[in-house]
C-alpha cells in the first residue's frame, strides 16, 4: 500500500511539473523546461516509476539540459526509482539534498493561531497575486522583482490554491500555495515569510490554511517537502508527518 501511494505521488509530481512548461521524453526521464526562466529550481527532469537509466540515457539528459544553457538537474521520490540514484551518480549528478516527503490526512491537521496583528487573505486579483509572489521571492532570497511578475494561468483561474499573510497596514509579509489538486493530491508549496516578520508562527498558519482549503476541495493525499532550516519542525506542529524521501542531484 505505501508503494502504491508513492508511486501515486510521483505521477502527481511528474504530471504537475509539466504543466505549463515545455517537456521532453529522454530514455526513462521526463524534461521539463520553464520558457524564460533559467532557475535551477524550475528547470528539472523525473524519471518513470521505477526506470532504471542506461549510461547512454543519462548522457542524453545531460546534454539535453546544457544545449539550453540550463543546470542538468533531477528531483524525484527515491522510493519510486530507487536504481536511478546509483547510475545518475555514475554519470556525474551529486547529491544536492535529500530532504523528507511529508504528508497531513485530514483528521491529523492542528489548529495553527494566527499572529495578532497578521490576516490571512485568500488573493485572488492579478494585483494581489503580484504582492503574494513579490513577497514569496523575497523571502526565498531572490532579488525583488517589484512589478515584473505575472501569475500563473492557474493562479489566476483559482485552480492553484493561495494565501498571502498581510499586516494591518496591508503590506504582505508572506505567502504561500497548494497546487492544483489532480486524483485527490496537491502539494503545499513556496511559504515563504519576509525576514524581519518570522518566528512568529505566520508560516504555520498559512501551512495549515492552506491543508484545510486542500482538504475541503477534495485533496485526500496533501503533501510537501520542507526546505532547510525549521521547516520540518514548523510543519509537524501543524500535523504533517514524513512518508519518503525526495532527492535532488545535479551537476554543476
Amino acid at each position: 500500500m505505501l508503494s502504491e501511494t508513492i508511486n501515486a505521488l510521483q505521477s502527481y509530481i511528474r504530471v504537475t511539473a509539466a504543466r505549463f512548461r515545455e517537456t521532453e521524453r529522454i530514455g526513462p526521464f521526463l524534461a521539463t523546461y520553464t520558457t524564460g526562466n533559467d532557475h535551477m529550481f524550475l528547470n528539472y527532469a523525473i524519471p518513470d516509476n521505477g526506470g532504471v537509466p542506461s549510461a547512454e540515457d543519462v548522457a542524453k539528459l545531460t546534454e539535453a539540459f546544457r544545449a539550453r544553457g540550463l543546470t542538468p538537474r533531477l528531483e524525484f521520490l527515491t522510493e519510486a526509482a530507487p536504481e536511478a540514484e546509483a547510475v545518475l551518480v555514475e554519470g556525474g549528478y551529486a547529491l544536492e539534498r535529500r530532504v523528507p516527503l511529508m504528508v497531513c490526512p485530514p483528521a491529523q491537521v492542528v489548529e495553527q493561531p494566527v499572529p495578532a496583528g497578521i490576516t490571512l487573505v485568500m488573493p485572488k486579483t492579478p494585483a494581489e497575486l503580484r504582492l503574494m509572489i513579490r513577497a514569496q521571492n523575497v523571502a526565498f532570497g531572490e532579488p525583488d522583482p517589484g512589478e515584473r511578475l505575472e501569475p500563473s494561468p492557474a493562479q489566476l483561474n483559482g485552480e492553484t490554491i493561495c494565501v498571502m499573510a498581510l499586516t494591518e497596514t496591508g503590506e504582505c509579509v508572506g505567502g504561500g500555495v497548494a497546487t492544483a489538486i489532480l486524483d485527490g493530491a496537491t502539494e503545499v508549496a513556496g511559504i515563504g515569510v519576509l525576514e524581519e516578520y518570522r518566528s512568529r508562527g505566520i508560516a504555520a498558519a498559512m501551512t495549515e490554511y492552506l491543508t484545510r482549503e486542500a482538504h475541503a476541495r477534495g485533496g485526500r493525499s496533501v503533501f510537501l517537502t520542507p526546505g532547510a532550516g525549521q521547516a520540518e519542525r514548523v510543519y509537524g506542529r501543524v500535523g504533517f508527518t514524513n512518508l519518503a524521501e525526495c532527492v535532488h542531484l545535479s551537476i554543476i
